[in-house]
């Protein structure tokens, strides 16, 4: 199957979580390891994304972070087509910050 811009996936997990107590913290910190060690990349702060090759593929990403959200705060999942992500824009100040680099998915034969 030809790759499509409107099958791949981009993930975007925008999170606000309680770091008053030390156990908070230490829930909050291991959130963001998880989501680092799911393939995750730092956006901004509290906002992570991952490239994903298919809509399925994206499901089974969503669900291993189901699988370690902290019981407090609050943590928004948003699925984007690879289409809609290249037209992100972003600035630093007045400056625009150019699109993060395409990823290609290779074909095995």
């Amino acid at each position: 199957m030809p790759l499509s811009a409107y099958r791949i996936m981009w993930l975007i997990v925008m999170f606000d979580l309680p770091t008053k107590t030390k156990l908070d913290r230490k829930r909050a910190n291991g959130f963001r390891k998880g989501l680092l060690q799911d393939g995750f990349s730092h956006m901004q702060h509290s906002v992570y994304l991952r490239h994903c090759a298919s809509r399925e593929n994206a499901e089974l990403h969503i669900k291993r972070v189901k699988s370690f959200l902290p019981p407090k705060g609050t943590v928004s999942i948003i699925r984007i087509t690879d289409k809609q992500f290249g037209l992100i824009e972003s600035f630093y100040g007045h400056a625009s910050i150019p699109p993060p680099l395409e990823h290609h998915q290779l074909e095995m034969f």
